[in-house]
């Protein structure tokens, strides 16, 4: 999520990057928080639920993480429990694809990932910020292992095609000379005695002395060339033993072609809350978070359900539901209860009798286009040619994002990596392509950055989650006047049946959203429960 290029109109994250550039970290974590971008998560531990009534059962929709942790404390707490699931798999979008998986999408286009062994790609979330606990917690409780997540790499790019003659800078040099710069001008307001009504001037004397260490300013506050800011921004040539030992400085890029080129603009994201250091990922892959939940539900969760209709009385839920794989033969599932953590870009397609303000909240949510695609290739260039390891690139092309796989460092063979992470506009034009254009669209894009990328391109697999046919997109898309009409009123419990997942969150687009979604549903269910009785 990081990088992205200008679209027709200002996005929300073009806006949160100049509120970043301009007021600092707090204020655009302030107005992240407002957007429903960031937030941190209210995890304190699971509810205690105790005094479950005998028989009481909850039919859950979904066995995402959302449905899976409901369906997990539930069955802890006496409750008798099933899950429907869209898919043959657990995990919703917590998904992992590997060689030898197929995946089809709303159209019909198949595609047959071929990675080699060991590979894979997350085609939904594949980050877990530090402070996300109960997806933490979960993962200790499941024995998930995890490893760290790469978001700044100082030795990856940013990209301008309109900047530099389209070459890629790296983040150091941009990141050093930016702060240089800035500290440089800075310093120079403060020799100038232009900051005495806001300053004292042993103030003064400690600003310039920080200015000058931050921005690697030499003793005259000036920005240029020298030891100093080579050891932030990276050499010419580096220092090294023997005769030929002596390293040669490099050039600052210039302020006003740095400012033209715009490429400060990918510096404020790993300074945000949600992608600050440390952040994990699961070992293998995103997905072994949800195959853990399902093997602990082994036998509570009913694949290939496709749910067409949900209906509830003063008794119960019944859920009409049929064969993914077979359409035509309708089953019903019953329960005193029901969680549906169906997206809200489906369940508004599924008739179901709740409030005349609930069903509204369903309708109003859009959601998020988002497009990811894998690519291998015969070799991991980006770290044998070029000293990247993990991390990710900020292009202006439409691919806006190349992610550098975070495992597996300075081994040989092949490698896969994120080659598109498009959204927006962008994610619109890639989803309009086929698979194979896709992939083919960002081997070529790619390709302006690392010229490796034709000649060591394998094979690669493109998921545009508006074709998924379980979610239709990637994630609820809240605003603030949307929250503002709708949230509560998607979130209250409408009779028997409650709805949980990200978009019943202030998290949108985490898996922590999902988490604390449920947490938050099951004990207000419960409460509900106790005092109805199971009847």
């Amino acid at each position: 999520m990081q990088g992205e290029q200008s679209q027709l109109s200002m996005t929300r994250r073009d806006l949160l990057r100049l509120i970043g550039l301009s007021a600092g970290g707090a204020m655009m974590y302030q107005a992240m928080s407002s957007l429903g971008v960031a937030a941190d998560s209210p995890y304190k531990g699971t509810p205690v639920l105790q005094g479950t009534p005998r028989g009481a059962s909850v039919l859950i929709l979904g066995a995402g993480l959302a449905g899976m942790v409901a369906a997990y404390e539930l069955r802890q707490a006496g409750y008798k429990v099933q899950v429907l699931e869209y898919n043959a798999r657990p995990g919703g979008r917590n998904w992992t694809l590997r060689g030898g998986d197929t995946y089809t999408e709303l159209g019909g286009d198949t595609q047959h990932c071929q990675f080699d062994r060991g590979l894979y790609i997350n085609p939904g979330p594949w980050r877990i910020p530090y402070h996300h606990r109960g997806l933490l917690d979960y993962c200790k409780k499941l024995n998930v292992p995890l490893e760290p997540f790469v978001q700044v790499n100082h030795n990856a790019y940013l990209h301008n095609s309109d900047a530099f003659g389209g070459k890629p800078q790296r983040y150091r040099a941009v990141n050093a000379d930016y702060r240089g710069y800035v500290a440089e001008l800075l310093a120079k307001v403060t020799q100038q005695s232009k900051l005495d009504a806001q300053l004292t001037k042993d103030d003064q004397a400690q600003l310039l002395e920080s200015l000058q260490r931050w921005g690697a300013l030499d003793n005259h506050y000036a920005y240029v060339a020298g030891g100093r800011t080579s050891n932030r921004r990276g050499y010419d040539k580096e220092p090294g033993g023997g005769l030929s030992a002596k390293p040669i400085d490099s050039q600052p890029l210039q302020l006003h072609d740095l400012l033209t080129s715009k490429l400060w603009s990918g510096l404020a994201d790993g300074e945000n809350y949600e992608f600050q250091t440390t952040l994990f990922q699961a070992v293998g892959g995103m997905g072994r978070i949800g195959e853990a939940f399902g093997r602990q539900l082994q036998g509570v969760i009913h694949y290939n359900a496709k749910v067409t209709a949900i209906h509830q009385d003063d008794h119960g839920v019944a859920v009409s539901y049929e064969d993914a794989r077979r359409p035509g033969h309708v089953q019903t599932a019953r329960a005193d209860w029901c969680i549906c953590t169906i997206p809200l870009s489906i369940l508004s397609q599924i008739p179901m009798n709740v409030s005349a303000a609930m069903t509204d909240a369903i309708s109003a949510v859009p959601y998020a286009a988002s497009v990811k695609i894998g690519l291998q290739f015969k070799r991991r260039f980006w770290e044998e040619d070029e000293d990247i390891y993990g991390g990710i690139t900020a292009t202006s092309l439409p691919i806006n994002t190349i992610s550098y796989p975070s495992s597996d460092f300075n081994s040989k063979g092949k490698g896969v990596l994120l080659g598109a992470y498009a959204y927006g506009l962008d994610a619109y034009q890639f989803t309009a392509m086929s698979p194979e254009e896709r992939v083919r669209q960002a081997v070529e894009m790619g390709n302006q950055i690392h010229p490796q990328y034709k000649q060591e391109f394998e094979n690669g697999i493109a998921v545009a989650w508006h074709r998924a046919p379980f979610t239709l997109g990637c994630f609820a898309a809240w605003s603030d006047d949307l929250r503002a009409k709708h949230y509560d009123n998607l979130c209250q419990i409408d009779g028997r049946i409650a709805l949980a997942g990200e978009h019943a969150s202030y998290l949108p687009a985490w898996q922590e959203g999902a988490v604390t979604s449920a947490l938050d549903v099951i004990a207000r269910l419960h409460q509900r429960v106790l005092a109805r009785g199971a009847a």
